[in-house]
């Protein structure tokens, strides 16, 4: 290269360096970002940070955790973000080996459902090395959790999550306890069986008194079988339950065939309505927070298993 290319080569990058726009002096930073696999993380999060703490949710509306796959862009948003919050107990199963690595670069990441004793939670035959992770349906468990993610915020953030956050969001999900219990109670002791895609309502039946049943297991990675559907369709049939339940992040075909199953033995059976399981509603509206997702579950239940809870739910929000 000859002299006065070089000297116009440099000429060219520092034009290109001076052109690069530069924060204005004493222009604010922008929040800390905290990155969450689902919803019901990040609306946790969301609650206890505050605007001190940026959130963002990269498990979206409707997408099943169980069967989600991390495109390099996903992966590249974990590793870029301030803090990382997962659920864990393998609800994030093609997750765990980049969450390990952003770990072991020392990002922080924690894992949700795992930060809560062993003992209090429910084991599963299938996943031994695991515990059920669907601690969400149980507001109180959810609640709990909450202490040890203020926490791992405030070592972060100094000064994110502040104890006032903490207890409101608290408060939030003593209220919703206290409307499940109610609503649910409700239901003729006869019909309270709760039957549902796959296995995510066992917290939600241990806390307000349900028996649960599902047509796949944990996961929804394991296929629905025939014997499983007949042997549903027969329980639904003896005890008389009035409905059954799609979810919204699982294709309702299976819970469909059980209707069918007991129409053609002569049970009536109605769709109950579509609950949230693993995944929240549509962003910006009520039921897209981890509390109309609840609000919605609770409501729907009650009223198609003959219990009695007002249409709009809570407070009233749920969508008609």
């Amino acid at each position: 290269m000859n002299t006065y290319s070089s000297v116009r080569r440099r000429s060219v990058l520092a034009a290109a360096a001076l052109a690069v726009p530069l924060p204005a002096l004493g222009q604010a930073r922008r929040p800390p970002l905290a990155l969450c696999t689902v919803g019901m993380v990040g609306d946790m999060v969301r609650a206890l940070g505050g605007t001190a703490i940026r959130t963002e949710t990269l498990i979206g509306e409707g997408v099943d955790p169980h069967l989600f796959r991390p495109t390099r862009n996903d992966i590249s948003r974990i590793l870029a973000a301030d803090m990382v919050f997962a659920n864990g107990h393998r609800l994030e199963g093609r997750m765990g080996d980049v969450l390990e690595r952003a770990r072991a670069n020392g990002k922080p990441v924690m894992m949700v459902a795992e930060t809560l004793p062993r003992e209090r939670l429910r084991a599963h035959a299938d996943y031994p090395d695991v515990a059920d992770p669907h601690v969400w349906m149980d507001p109180t468990l959810w609640a709990e959790a909450a202490g040890p993610v203020a926490a791992m915020m405030e070592r972060t953030v100094p000064g994110a999550a502040t104890t006032a956050r903490l207890a409101e969001f608290r408060a939030r999900l003593d209220r919703l306890d206290a409307y499940g219990r109610q609503v649910l109670g409700s239901v003729p002791e006869r019909q309270r069986v709760l039957v549902t895609a796959h296995d995510a309502f066992s917290y939600f039946g241990m806390r307000y008194g349900l028996e649960v049943d599902s047509i796949q297991g944990l996961s929804t990675e394991a296929e629905a079988n025939l014997a499983r559907i007949e042997a549903l369709v027969a329980r639904l049939v003896d005890r008389r339950i009035p409905a059954v339940f799609a979810e919204s992040s699982v294709p309702d075909r299976a819970v469909r065939a059980l209707i069918e199953g007991a129409g053609a033995r002569g049970q009536r059976v109605a769709m109950g309505g579509t609950l949230f399981a693993d995944s929240m509603g549509r962003p910006g509206t009520y039921e897209g927070t981890y509390e109309g997702m609840l609000d919605h579950n609770f409501t729907t239940i009650a009223r198609a298993l003959g219990g009695t809870a007002p249409a709009r739910g809570l407070h009233g929000r749920l969508a008609a």
